[in-house]
């Protein structure tokens, strides 16, 4: 069954708790324009891996290692619209 576009935003949500460990609260007032890498204490260059790897198994997705760059931690807006995409592919 593919993959729902439209619960991509959900599942970035679920993995930044599950993940990273944010709180749900915090994760739940997320907005497109709310900055992720920088400042989530959480989100550091070791949890960037581990973020990459679940988004995959969950979304059924490929990264390639082209596709990371530094505006794609930059919001919440850009790692999902990131996933979308992908999904979309």
């Amino acid at each position: 069954m593919p993959f729902v576009p439209d619960s991509v935003e959900t599942t970035i949500r679920d993995l930044l708790v599950d993940v990273l460990g944010v709180a749900p609260a915090t994760v739940a007032a997320m907005t497109d324009d709310t900055p992720l890498f920088g400042a989530l204490p959480e989100l550091d260059s070791m949890a960037v891996a581990g973020l990459l790897t679940e988004m995959e198994d969950r979304l059924d997705i490929m990264i390639d290692d082209d596709d990371i760059d530094g505006e794609l931690f930059e919001s919440f807006g850009s790692l999902v619209a990131f996933a979308k995409a992908k999904v979309r592919e």
